[in-house]
């Protein structure tokens, strides 16, 4: 069985791109009034299988270990954090913002084959990294047969 991603906002993305390319064929921006693009932020994830687990990278650059949240709750896994505007420059001095800000969400439902007390995460880089190991039961078995 696969990790199934759950993404509620996903019918939209068609949708929020033509209007960002509407505003910005005009150079308005769609940016909120304190200049700030409004679209949400989603990190990007790519998820693969091994014999033992599954292994979910997640790129979250800017946030620190103690800015991101992991939840396991009913099989679903949930990142949780916020990137925070960077106040280094005034607002009004900028010409042009296109790195993405704010809150972010992703769930993913796990599969019955994932043991959710066993998940480990690390974080390197702007990576973060979760090993969803496999339950016992659910990993391949090899069986030797002696034939006489």
């Amino acid at each position: 069985m696969r990790l199934k991603v759950w993404e509620p906002h996903r019918g939209f993305r068609p949708f929020q791109r033509n209007v960002g390319r509407f505003f910005n064929e005009f150079d308005w921006g769609h940016q909120d009034a304190e200049g700030l693009d409004d679209t949400t932020w989603t990190p990007k994830v790519d998820i693969y299988e091994t014999d033992n687990s599954y292994v979910l990278n997640a790129e979250l650059p800017g946030l620190t270990k103690e800015e991101i949240n992991i939840d396991v709750n009913d099989n679903t896994l949930t990142l949780k954090g916020e990137k925070k505007f960077e106040e280094k420059v005034e607002k009004d001095n900028y010409v042009r913002i296109e790195r993405s800000y704010g809150n972010f969400t992703r769930s993913f439902i796990l599969t019955e084959d994932v043991n959710p007390e066993a998940i480990k995460a690390s974080y390197k880089e702007g990576v973060l990294e979760l090993t969803l190991p496999k339950k016992e039961e659910a990993k391949p078995k090899e069986i030797k047969v002696e034939i006489n």
